[in-house]
């Protein structure tokens, strides 16, 4: 099964106003979030956690940033909420 993968206007915004190498490798982890955005299982780095007070997902993004994102199964959607620097995303877990 495949998702859809859509990225919140922020998210948009982020990767057009990046350089072309983190928008190139952003743009390709979010990719894999189309086959499998399930934690354990699939490409790529990701956990369900506790963000801000709601249970997000999280995938890292390389060594520098963090996408979270909700997963919506009744759509086969991946809605991609933000793009933040890893070291700000750590300090919001669990709160």
């Amino acid at each position: 099964m495949a998702y859809d993968v859509l990225l919140h206007p922020q998210v948009d915004e982020f990767l057009t106003a990046a350089d072309e190498k983190t928008e190139r490798i952003c743009r390709q982890n979010l990719g894999y979030l189309a086959d499998n955005p399930h934690p354990s299982s699939g490409r790529g780095d990701k956990e369900k956690l506790p963000v801000d007070g709601q249970v997000r997902y999280r995938m890292h993004i390389g060594r520098t940033w963090t996408a979270f994102y909700d997963i919506y199964e009744d759509r086969d959607e991946v809605r991609v909420l933000e793009i933040t620097d890893i070291d700000d995303a750590h300090k919001r877990y669990g709160d």
